[in-house]
């Protein structure tokens, strides 16, 4: 699990390897992540925006943007948490991600919060440094 705390807002992701979706012949390999958000601060936040580097074993960088996250935009009180599962597929097998979402707190206030970096590596393999 890898974790990063910001503005007492920790984001924590579990990567996952999906063996069932990767073709390895094909140069298709495919991670799940499931994020967890929890809102260790003390005011009410809402996730606008998400911005991801992903970086593969080559060194080819692909950056997405966009709206939220699986087609929500989680609000969260004071105490709460959200979590989300997606995917990311790679032509490699190992790779790192890093990223950072956009908050709105009370007030209106826009601010970001680190997404951890971490790396994708097929299970039973050496981890490499991407």
């Amino acid at each position: 699990m890898y974790r990063a705390v910001t503005r007492d807002i920790e984001v924590s992701v579990e990567p996952f390897y999906l063996p069932e979706r990767s073709d390895p012949s094909a140069a298709r390999y495919v991670w799940a992540y499931r994020v967890t958000i929890a809102n260790g601060s003390g005011q009410a936040v809402k996730l606008l925006s998400r911005y991801w580097r992903i970086t593969d074993g080559n060194g080819h960088v692909e950056e997405v943007r966009g709206p939220g996250v699986v087609g929500e935009q989680p609000e969260l009180d004071p105490g709460d948490s959200y979590q989300y599962t997606s995917g990311c597929p790679l032509a490699t097998p190992s790779g790192i991600m890093v990223g950072r979402y956009t908050m709105r707190g009370a007030g209106g206030a826009m601010f970001d919060i680190d997404i951890p970096a971490f790396s994708l590596d097929l299970p039973g393999q050496a981890r490499t440094v991407n």
